[in-house]
């Protein structure tokens, strides 16, 4: 007469369905909004390369009561890829992270495009650059621990971590 017993049931069945999908979708929606969350938080704890600062004051007065000499790498680190081929064939090698923890600060001086910087590292490293006159990147500056410059070296080093110390060695031997 009036239908199958079931059919009461139906209409309540199917709204609970489209509420599982539609609970499934923002679901689906949010995981893409944490992920970016979590990779900007991510980003600017990771700013600058491990056993690199971006203090230049706080680099200069460890560099001084150290005696060790302080290293400025001027970099473009998210667009550079003269940069990234530094840190990845140099900075990051074994034999220059053993030596730069005995001899050197290592002072990362930032021109990011899409890492996020505070405002007052940003101003510090613009300063840096026109105090050096710095015109392309990578730039290295070395100075010693009075803040003096002792060498300089605009673009990539092309000679490989071995003679990138030795170079370091003659400046510190002086």
């Amino acid at each position: 007469m009036y239908g199958s017993p079931w059919a009461s049931w139906r209409p309540a069945l199917a709204v609970r369905e489209q509420l599982r999908e539609i609970s499934q979708v923002k679901i689906f929606r949010f995981i893409p909004a944490l992920a970016i969350v979590f990779g900007l938080a991510g980003t600017s704890f990771a700013a600058a390369k491990s056993g690199w600062l971006t203090d230049y004051k706080q680099a200069q007065q460890e560099a001084k009561a150290n005696h060790k000499l302080l290293l400025l790498d001027f970099t473009g680190s998210d667009w550079c890829g003269w940069c990234i081929k530094m840190d990845r064939e140099v900075f990051s090698n074994p034999k220059f992270k053993e030596y730069a923890s005995k001899n050197l600060v290592l002072l990362e001086l930032d021109f990011p495009r899409r890492k996020p910087q505070s405002e007052t590292e940003r101003k510090q490293n613009e300063e840096l650059a026109g105090q050096y006159r710095i015109e392309a990147f990578p730039t290295l500056v070395v100075l010693n621990g009075d803040g003096k410059k002792l060498w300089e070296n605009p673009g990539f080093f092309p000679d490989g971590v071995e003679a990138f110390i030795a170079e370091l060695e003659k400046l510190r031997k002086g």
